[in-house]
């Protein structure tokens, strides 16, 4: 257990990631409601969290890679965070998307500067292409979860909800690759062990609860959802090592759930959140919050009016 965790994102790593990314990612609201206390990350730059962990990368690259700029593969977000955190830091970017990534959040990434490539649907494909990209025009590669900067960044969120709610019981967080709930849980059970994080997937991708039955990660065949962000086939080894050591549970909601918390968040707090956005919400309002002490993260709001409609409509 010790080499594993020796490899793990520390306290001290998310207190050097919180300075290093002042000045692009910001100090996103706490929202309470009712029911939970709603992390707003809808509110950065680029409308989602993972600004949090491409700035904390991008920001210690040496001078010669900077020069040189970076490549990610992302469904959505993570292209959109590189591309602003590389425009910010006056550097080139390159996101290889799905070709059905939403039309908002491949806008998004042209309106930071960042040279749009389509690869595929699924995350290998992706990655394959970005790794491709990369080697020929010496590019670095900005991985989406699976990297300690990546995850140290993103734990910022933790910190930051541990100063906003000091009494917290229990924060609820949604799970793709796994980077997110990786660092919020790293911040928290390095600070306060007591607090609860549960993890939240979409029941058509719970690559994570699947790992976490089988005691190492799994590659699920296909995975299928309306939350967009939350659709890698498998975690990282990295986050997974995280998930083990700091999370308490995984559960899993389902798309009509889904849908209901996007609503939910629309009439209850005036909040625009996309599908993979609401994820921990859905299991709050499923299965109720034992006090009045939870905090679900709302991980990102990039969703057109058009879509957000139709959710509404469901």
């Amino acid at each position: 257990m010790s080499n594993e965790l020796s490899a793990l994102v520390t306290v001290a790593d998310i207190e050097a990631a919180a300075a290093r990314i002042q000045g692009v990612a910001v100090r996103t609201s706490l929202v309470d409601t009712p029911v939970v206390a709603l992390k707003c990350e809808n509110q950065q730059p680029m409308g989602a969290f993972k600004i949090r962990g491409a700035v904390n990368f991008l920001a210690q690259l040496p001078p010669e890679a900077r020069a040189a700029g970076v490549i990610t593969y992302s469904s959505g977000n993570h292209g959109q965070a590189v591309a602003l955190a590389a425009q910010r830091l006056g550097m080139v970017a390159v996101v290889v998307m799905p070709e059905t990534a939403p039309r908002v959040k491949v806008e998004g990434v042209k309106s930071y500067s960042g040279e749009v490539i389509f690869a595929g649907t699924t995350s290998l494909d992706r990655k394959a292409r970005a790794e491709a990209e990369a080697a020929a025009r010496h590019l670095t590669m900005v991985p989406p979860f699976d990297h300690p900067w990546i995850i140290a960044g993103a734990g910022t969120c933790g910190l930051e909800i541990l100063e906003q709610k000091p009494d917290v019981t229990t924060i609820y967080v949604q799970v793709g690759g796994g980077g997110l709930i990786a660092g919020i849980a790293a911040a928290v059970k390095g600070r306060r062990k007591d607090v609860r994080v549960i993890g939240v997937e979409p029941a058509g991708a719970a690559k994570m609860a699947a790992s976490r039955a089988a005691g190492h990660p799994v590659k699920l065949d296909t995975t299928s959802s309306i939350a967009d962000g939350l659709l890698p086939l498998r975690p990282g080894d990295l986050t997974f090592a995280h998930v083990q050591a700091f999370v308490d549970d995984i559960v899993t909601v389902t798309d009509d759930e889904i849908g209901a918390a996007v609503g939910w968040l629309h009439r209850q707090a005036g909040i625009v959140a996309e599908p993979s956005g609401a994820t921990a919400v859905a299991a709050v309002l499923r299965d109720g919050a034992a006090t009045g002490r939870a905090v679900a993260v709302i991980s990102g709001g990039n969703v057109s009016p058009e879509d957000h409609a139709r959710l509404l409509a469901r």
